[in-house]
């Protein structure tokens, strides 16, 4: 299995936004970004069977923005457990009862919550030295993915490299 973790584009700042965090929209900026970034994915010619995503707005429009490039919005499916305090094994649940008929997938979700997932599917516990930027993606490949180790890190590319590639 190819799974691939995506951080949402840069949204609207925290302390400048009235409403509530889940209600956060990227900026026209992070849109534009987005685009690119997308772009450079597609230029990798990498494809995926499914798009799972936080149902926070910023994820959701950046999840939205990739299914555009690769003519996939029909396999988006939000999921409470890609929010930023969702449940990392019902994640994993979520994930093996997708295996057969999707088999490359794409979460797209917040900080630290992926890179944390990473590092438990990599080193067998949750802690910290992977960072993904805004718009930063990773690929972990997985044999049979369940809650500790049982991935290894393809690569890691930040918005910059990504954006290159296009």
């Amino acid at each position: 299995m190819e799974l691939y973790l995506l951080r949402h584009g840069i949204a609207l700042d925290a302390n400048e936004f009235a409403g509530e965090d889940s209600e956060r929209l990227l900026t026209p900026d992070g849109e534009s970004k987005m685009r690119r970034i997308a772009k450079g994915i597609e230029a990798m010619g990498l494809s995926f069977d499914a798009i799972l995503t936080s149902p926070y707005v910023r994820a959701r429009d950046t999840a939205g923005i990739v299914a555009s490039r690769f003519t996939m919005r029909r396999h988006v499916r939000i999921t409470a457990t890609l929010a930023p305090h969702g449940n990392k094994r019902t994640l994993i649940h979520e994930i093996n009862a997708l295996r057969g008929r999707h088999d490359s997938i794409i979460l797209v979700g917040h900080e630290p919550y992926l890179s944390t997932l990473a590092m438990m599917l990599l080193m067998g516990r949750p802690s910290a030295g992977l960072v993904l930027k805004k718009g930063g993606m990773c690929k972990l490949v997985i044999d049979h993915i369940r809650h500790g180790r049982c991935a290894e890190l393809e690569w890691l590319l930040t918005p910059k490299q990504l954006i290159a590639l296009a």
